[in-house]
């Protein structure tokens, strides 16, 4: 684990030196984070006409505050994947398209964590301020305290790495189908539907957001979490599914490789 962590502080340090060479990108990236999150509080105003109103509840069981706690956790969530995930798993098709991946899967060190950790960009920094920010508004309207913020970390990360799984999988299938680049922008598509919460669906959607493309647990449950009015059971079943999504991803791509032809074979 050690040898892990120094490459990971390897892979990090010269991540950012090489991205700070473009630090207009950061502006950049901060207003474009700034004009999303406008657009997003926009679109959740047209449900909340008198938005001031914690007791109003458009969405069954979610007052405005809340609605908004939602929509902190989904900017947070989507600034920890655009720093974290999206530099890294967006990589694997090129690496499979230019042959690269044989020089990884030649290095000491699992292929996977060097594929999923090997770049960083701070331009999600903007929407993981906005969002903090964000959910610490709603939290002062609602009144919550240190404990309900700390008891929101686990379920986030659970979120985090149920998110990494389903787009690290879609990402091994670039070793049979090579350009996939359309079905990670459906599967960023789908998420989005994590800005509001999942009563905001009808029945059929809330089932799909569930059981097929678990959007649920990303946002809403976190946020049922936070305000204290979950029960274990989803707490239980975030912790099942970031689990088995995990080792099925692991798996997975073990699998993918036995179909990876080398670029110099």
């Amino acid at each position: 684990m050690r040898r892990y962590f120094e490459v990971l502080r390897l892979f990090w340090a010269t991540a950012i030196a090489a991205e700070m060479e473009y630090r207009i990108n950061f502006v950049l990236a901060a207003f474009s984070s700034f004009g999303s999150l406008l657009g997003s509080l926009f679109g959740l105003s047209l449900f909340y006409p008198q938005g001031a109103d914690n007791s109003v509840e458009t969405f069954q069981g979610w007052s405005w505050p809340e609605a908004l706690l939602v929509l902190g956790l989904f900017t947070l969530l989507q600034g920890i994947s655009a720093t974290f995930l999206v530099p890294n798993l967006n990589r694997i098709v090129r690496h499979v398209q230019e042959g690269t991946l044989d020089f990884i899967l030649l290095k000491p060190i699992s292929s996977q964590f060097w594929l999923s950790t090997y770049s960083i960009s701070p331009w999600g920094l903007p929407d993981i301020t906005f969002g903090l920010l964000l959910i610490g508004y709603a939290g002062t309207r609602l009144s919550l305290g240190l404990p309900q913020y700390l008891g929101s970390i686990i379920p986030v990360a659970l979120g985090v790495i149920i998110l990494y799984s389903l787009w690290f999988m879609l990402g091994a299938t670039s070793i049979w189908f090579v350009k996939i680049y359309n079905v990670t922008e459906v599967l960023r598509g789908l998420v989005e539907a994590g800005r509001y919460p999942i009563a905001a669906y009808p029945t059929a959607y809330r089932i799909f957001f569930t059981f097929i493309v678990p959007v649920t647990f990303l946002t809403t449950v976190p946020a049922e979490v936070m305000l204290q009015r979950t029960s274990g059971v989803w707490l239980f079943g975030s912790f099942g599914l970031a689990s088995l999504l995990f080792l099925i991803a692991n798996r997975f791509w073990r699998f993918a490789l036995r179909s990876y032809t080398s670029a110099s074979s």
